[in-house]
C-alpha cells in the first residue's frame, strides 16, 4: 500500500523534520502553479493583463475568490508558517521586504549584493533567504547559456517568480488596468513566458533545462531552448502593436550563433495572430504558449 503526501509550498526533501532517506521508496513530483493550459476555460476568458495579475494558483480557479484577497492571505500564511519551518528567519517583517524586493527584480539579472545593501542585511542572509524562496517554489534562477560564439557572455543568472500573480500582488499591482501603466509590465510578461515553459518541462518530467543568452554589451534573448543539439531562441515583448525593433535581439543572436544548429526564432507578443517577420515567427501569447507548451496528447 502506498500514499500521497502534498506538502504545499514546503520542499519535503529539504525539510529538517525528514530524518530518514526515502531513496528507492518514493517518487517525487514538483507541482508548480497551474499553467495557462491547465487553468482551462476560466483562464481562457482572461485578457493578457488579467492572466498576469491573477496567476495560476489552483484555488483561484476552484472557487469564487478575489485574486488580490487570496494572494494577501497566501503571503501572510507563507511568511508566518512556511518560512518559519524552512528557515530560522528572526525578522519576518524584514523577510517580507526582501520578498517584495525580489518581486521588483523578476526578469532581471540577479544582484544579491544590491538587494542586501538596500535592505541592510548581510549578503549571506540574502543568499539564505533566496534559498528559502527557491525551496518553497516562489522563485527560481534561470542560468545563462555559456556556448562559445566568440563573444564574452554574462555568467549571472536571471531571477523569476514561478507565479506572476504573486509577483504582481507583491508590487501592488492588482488589476489589468494598473498593470497596463506600470513599468514592470514587460518584466512580468517575460516572467510569464519563461515560467510557463518551465512549468511545461516540470509537469511532464522532461529533463531539458532552459537558459537565456546575453553578451557583455547587453544583447539578450529571453529564453533559449535546447533539444537534441538544436537551439530555439524566444523573445518576449508585451506590446499589442508590432515594432520591427523587437526583432533585433533575435537577429543578433542568429548572427553570433551562426555556427550552431538553430531552430526557428519566435517572438511572443500581445499582437493578435501569428505571422512571419524577417524569418522570425511572431505569435500572440496564446498561440505561442500552445506551441511552446503543448498540452499532452
Amino acid at each position: 500500500m502506498g500514499g500521497v503526501v502534498l506538502t504545499g509550498s514546503q520542499n519535503l526533501l529539504l525539510s529538517a523534520v525528514v530524518s530518514q532517506s526515502v531513496a528507492g521508496r518514493a517518487g517525487y513530483a514538483e507541482l508548480l502553479p497551474l499553467s495557462y493550459a491547465e487553468a482551462g476555460e476560466r483562464a481562457a476568458r482572461l485578457t493578457l493583463g488579467e492572466w498576469i495579475v491573477t496567476g495560476g494558483y489552483p484555488a483561484l480557479y476552484d472557487r469564487d475568490v478575489a485574486h488580490a484577497d487570496w494572494h494577501a492571505g497566501d503571503v501572510a500564511t507563507y511568511v508566518e508558517r512556511d518560512v518559519r519551518q524552512i528557515s530560522r528567519v528572526a525578522d519576518l517583517m524584514l523577510f517580507q521586504r526582501f520578498l517584495r524586493a525580489m518581486a521588483a527584480r523578476t526578469g532581471q539579472l540577479l544582484n544579491l549584493n544590491a538587494v542586501a545593501n538596500d535592505l541592510g542585511v548581510a549578503q549571506t542572509t540574502a543568499r539564505e533567504w533566496l534559498g528559502v524562496l527557491e525551496a518553497s517554489y516562489v522563485a527560481f534562477r534561470l542560468p545563462p547559456y555559456h556556448g562559445n560564439f566568440g563573444k564574452r557572455l554574462v555568467k549571472t543568472p536571471k531571477l523569476y517568480f514561478h507565479d506572476t500573480g504573486l509577483a504582481a500582488w507583491l508590487l501592488g499591482i492588482t488589476d489589468a488596468e494598473a498593470l497596463a501603466v506600470r513599468p514592470m509590465r514587460g518584466a512580468l510578461f517575460e516572467s510569464m513566458v519563461v515560467a510557463e515553459y518551465l512549468k511545461y518541462l516540470r509537469h511532464l518530467g522532461l529533463p531539458y533545462a532552459p537558459h537565456f543568452w546575453r553578451d557583455n554589451v547587453g544583447h539578450e534573448v529571453d529564453l533559449l531552448i535546447e533539444r537534441s543539439g538544436v537551439l530555439w531562441p524566444v523573445e518576449a515583448k508585451s506590446g499589442a502593436t508590432f515594432q520591427r525593433e523587437w526583432l533585433r535581439p533575435l537577429h543578433t543572436w542568429a548572427h553570433h550563433a551562426a555556427g550552431v544548429r538553430q531552430g526557428a526564432p519566435m517572438l511572443v507578443t500581445g499582437v493578435p495572430g501569428v505571422f512571419d517577420a524577417e524569418g522570425v515567427v511572431v505569435a500572440n501569447w496564446r498561440d505561442a504558449l500552445a506551441t511552446l507548451c503543448p498540452a499532452p496528447a
